[in-house]
């Protein structure tokens, strides 16, 4: 028999800068989920990737000095290094610069227009550059910042294509209040309040002030704005109007599309309609999480309070802090992380818990039975409570996956940890084992217990994939022992099991020393703060007539060389707008010319001709002094034309 497709995505990530602890709990938990669907005996395609087009990533990659592919190229591998470290298993990575997705990226945006949903018009409001998203004055926050990130949004205005939303408004309302599309509900009642009732507005679909994108094919003036292009990846990757692979018919509708509460309204309602537009089939679920937060706020590189995954995987392991993570988090709220809050779970749960279950269990056989159980074992008191907890965890574990929420699947099977430990006080085999009558029933007791590990831990596996097969060779388990079918049996283990110790599996941790080095781990990767500098008098003043005199313009460097007979200047060559231009600047001793080609600065366009060393100036750099003594160039938005007048 063929075995039934199982699809779910991870959003494509932003690679704006290194990954953190913040990224990891989408992609672990559709790990985890993929995982257990596979042990289920589904045929899974899990999906994840970067989104890689772009105004920031434009910025960004212009601020280093390199091209937007060259600096997404970096970044990406860093996100799959993670990914690999954090025993992330998934079928299909997509990056949207790939050829295919770009293909099917352009024929939807045609096929959109072809049928009259996307229109050309002109864009004029707020617009948030971090999070790429248009918003209305109604929508900023109390501050008139984003409503996403809270920071500044700016004017924007330029000759735009617009997706037409309001024909799918009560559509979407009810795909939000009718089914259970989206998990949890309480988050659908949101979306319908802000978002639908108030008129849902259309959608800027394309951009002309940045070329970091997909090329509008009948518009070449235009490249495709960042929702479009992002969430057809969904489709893409299947191989939906392209060549690149054929699993569109077998995998779509995607049986779970889980996201972070920030792109939440791009799910649920922009994606929905898009297909909708395409009459194509809505994804099954929307599984809607929220942000792992450090000291009550969003784990943010700009604040200083991210949390390095691969320094806390080199301390704890990477199951350990996949656990953390899984445990913590509770479908559609926040979860806290804090360094206490994360030692405290390791040695409740892994090292007091199921480690210390597994020790000890395992030393016991050894110790009174030379590590291999003799095949006469008795019942008794306690027993049947124990098997009859094992046996249904199964079906338990089983809900809390359809539900998507992997902290109360965790949590059912470390009742069964709980339990088993509580057995071994109940039938004390210490105590028993100081009679040789007693041997039979401690037998039994130390089965039991080797039966009640391989059903946790043959649960536990998705989530915990590299630590549970080292359990199951310390308690004799086979392969065919920690079958999904099997764990929801008792008696599975050969008789006569034989047990062989192991390392400790989770060593349990000094909390407050651990505490201590944590802090100092995240103190040093803090921002600094800006240095003091000995502030110079403010210049006589000058009329604001004498002020627009001066002529500040935009330039990019399109080539630049040391100035042979001096060490300290570097001669730029600028594309002014205005055909060009050759500047000598005094920077050469803080910047190589490496490091300013292709770059936009800002100049003094009007300052009278001089010759520095023989070379001729027609202008000036504009740069301030730090606190060392340096000079910094100052670099303008990089989307500024050349030419653009600074007022």
């Amino acid at each position: 028999m063929a075995k039934k497709p199982y699809y779910i995505t991870t959003p494509i990530y932003y690679p704006s800068g290194n990954p953190h602890i913040g990224h990891c709990y989408t992609t672990v938990a559709c790990d985890s989920i993929a995982r257990y669907r596979r042990m289920q005996g589904y045929d899974v395609m899990f999906l994840t990737g970067t989104d890689e087009h772009g105004l920031k990533i434009e910025q960004k990659a212009a601020e280093k000095g390199v091209t937007p592919k060259q600096y997404v190229d970096e970044i990406v591998e860093i996100f799959k290094k993670l990914w690999s470290y954090m025993n992330v298993d998934f079928d299909r990575y997509i990056r949207t610069t790939d050829d295919y997705h770009v293909e099917t990226v352009q024929k939807i945006f045609k096929a959109l227009y072809d049928k009259g949903y996307i229109y050309k018009g002109e864009y004029s409001g707020k617009y948030c550059t971090p999070c790429e998203s248009f918003w209305t004055d109604s929508q900023l926050d109390e501050n008139g910042c984003c409503p996403e990130c809270h920071r500044e949004v700016v004017e924007a205005k330029e000759e735009a294509y617009f997706l037409k939303m309001s024909p799918f408004a009560d559509r979407i309302e009810k795909l939000l209040t009718e089914t259970d599309f989206l998990q949890p509900k309480t988050r659908a009642v949101e979306l319908v309040n802000n978002f639908i009732k108030p008129g849902l507005e259309d959608l800027c679909v394309s951009r002309t002030t940045f070329k970091w994108g997909v090329p509008v094919t009948f518009d070449d003036k235009h490249v495709v704005y960042v929702w479009i292009d992002a969430l057809s990846n969904y489709i893409s990757a299947l191989g939906f109007w392209n060549d690149a692979y054929n699993d569109y018919d077998k995998f779509w509708p995607a049986d779970v599309h889980m996201v972070a509460k920030d792109i939440m309204r791009f799910h649920a309602i922009i994606w929905p309609a898009m297909l909708m537009a395409l009459d194509l089939p809505l994804p099954k679920h929307l599984a809607v999480h929220g942000w792992i937060t450090f000291n009550g706020q969003k784990m943010s590189k700009s604040l200083g309070n991210v949390v390095d995954p691969f320094v806390l995987g080199e301390r704890y392991g990477a199951d350990a802090i996949r656990y953390h993570i899984l445990r913590e988090m509770a479908l559609g709220a926040d979860s806290s992380f804090s360094n206490e809050i994360m030692i405290n779970r390791i040695n409740s749960d892994l090292a007091n818990g199921l480690g210390n279950l597994v020790s000890r269990t395992v030393a016991m056989v050894e110790k009174y039975f030379g590590g291999t159980l003799p095949k006469e074992k008795a019942e008794g008191e306690f027993d049947s409570e124990l098997i009859a907890e094992m046996t249904a965890l199964r079906a338990k574990v089983d809900e809390f996956i359809d539900k998507t929420q992997i902290n109360n699947a965790l949590a059912e099977i470390f009742k069964v940890v709980s339990r088993a430990n509580k057995y071994i006080d109940e039938t004390a085999p210490w105590v028993l084992a100081k009679d040789e009558a007693n041997k039979p029933r401690l037998a039994g007791v130390l089965y039991n217990l080797l039966e009640a590990i391989r059903v946790v831990s043959s649960l536990l596996c998705p989530f915990m994939p590299s630590t549970m097969p080292k359990i199951w060779e310390q308690i004799g388990a086979g392969e065919a022992d920690v079958t999904y079918e099997n764990a929801e049996k008792y008696g599975v283990l050969f008789a006569e099991v034989t047990v062989k110790r192991g390392d400790v599996l989770f060593p349990r941790i000094d909390v407050e020393k651990e505490i201590e080095e944590l802090n100092s781990i995240i103190a040093k990767n803090a921002p600094k703060e800006e240095p003091e500098i000995e502030v110079e008098p403010v210049a006589p003043e000058i009329a604001f007539d004498d002020f627009m005199k001066v002529d500040l313009r935009v330039a990019k460097v399109t080539a630049c060389e040391k100035v042979k007979k001096s060490k300290k200047l570097l001669c730029l060559q600028l594309d002014d707008g205005m055909g060009g231009r050759q500047v000598v600047s005094g920077i050469a001793q803080w910047y190589s010319p490496e490091d300013l080609i292709g770059k936009k600065v800002v100049i003094v366009a009007n300052l009278k001709p001089v010759t520095l060393c023989g070379v001729e100036s027609k202008g000036m750099i504009v740069a301030g002094d730090t606190a060392d003594g340096d000079a910094k160039v100052i670099f303008p938005d990089q989307s500024l034309p050349c030419g653009s007048k600074i007022h």
